[in-house]
């Protein structure tokens, strides 16, 4: 009987999915951590794991090698990133077939940025959009289909915009999405009720950061392209000389957000772990120790 695949795992209804997101390592140090990694997160059971996808020739490499890496720590499925940024359609292809090589049937369908930043340029011979990728990977095989989804609004659109664009994926192929991190939860249930209104049927797994170090606070800004709720932030800053109390807050902060979007709806709750363990763990354990 073939593996239950994650949109098959988030229309089952009895408890919400958890899932862990790691990246590529960059050298064996980082390897070493990864696999410590996913080995320390496995106890906890996630309904699945994904690798995000590299934006250079020697980073996908990375990819590839990391998911193989990782489908031999873990029972757990795996979902492989992929974005059409700065590569031809064949390349995104041989990209597709590598994943299929690997025993992966789960891609998340992105549009990506470009390797060296800046606004996106389609490559002459590739794709333009997150939408068109669905197309051709639905196209090459059996996969199931993930995107991506924006509480607090895409960089280059807008909170509507984001809605049919989603909708647009799900028409293409899309059997679910997963949220860029944030941190209000009314942005959470307001991009699922602007989908909703639209038609779209797709469960929104809410996307998660912990938040452990002051840094963060900058700099989560500039990679979600939206500041923390006021309040949030400001609990966070209070502590912010005090490195053992603000991680605390942190994931007590956290924790709160999570069950906030559980309560109201989320099928589940993906965490960006940035190849550690420790405070996924616990938040995942203390959610678990709730109602």
């Amino acid at each position: 009987m073939p593996a239950q695949t994650i949109a098959e795992r988030l229309a089952v209804a009895d408890r919400p999915t958890f899932s862990f997101e790691y990246f590529p390592p960059a050298d064996d140090a980082a390897t070493q951590q990864l696999i410590g990694t996913v080995d320390a997160l496995s106890p906890l059971r996630p309904d699945w794991v994904s690798v995000t996808y590299g934006a250079t020739g020697a980073a996908r490499y990375k990819t590839f090698s990391a998911v193989g890496a990782i489908r031999g720590q873990t029972a757990a499925r795996t979902m492989g990133h992929l974005t059409v940024a700065g590569q031809s359609r064949d390349e995104v292809r041989r990209a597709i077939e590598s994943y299929a090589r690997l025993g992966v049937t789960q891609i998340l369908a992105l549009r990506g940025d470009p390797p060296g930043g800046g606004a996106f340029e389609r490559h002459p011979g590739g794709l333009g959009n997150a939408t068109e990728l669905v197309r051709l990977i639905a196209s090459m095989g059996e996969f199931s289909i993930g995107v991506a989804a924006f509480p607090d609004g895409h960089p280059d659109g807008d909170l509507d915009l984001d809605a049919r664009i989603l909708l647009d994926k799900q028409e293409a192929g899309a059997e679910f999405a997963v949220t860029q991190l944030f941190f209000d939860a009314d942005a959470y249930f307001s991009l699922v009720e602007r989908f909703r209104a639209l038609g779209g049927t797709m469960p929104i797994v809410a996307g998660i950061m912990p938040v452990t170090v002051p840094s963060q606070i900058e700099r989560f800004a500039s990679l979600s392209g939206s500041r923390m709720p006021a309040a949030f932030e400001a609990e966070l800053r209070a502590v912010a000389d005090d490195k053992q109390r603000f991680r605390q807050v942190g994931i007590d902060l956290v924790t709160r957000l999570c069950d906030q979007v559980l309560r109201g709806g989320a099928p589940g709750l993906q965490f960006f772990t940035l190849n550690r363990s420790t405070a996924t763990a616990e938040i995942l354990g203390r959610l678990r120790a709730m109602p």
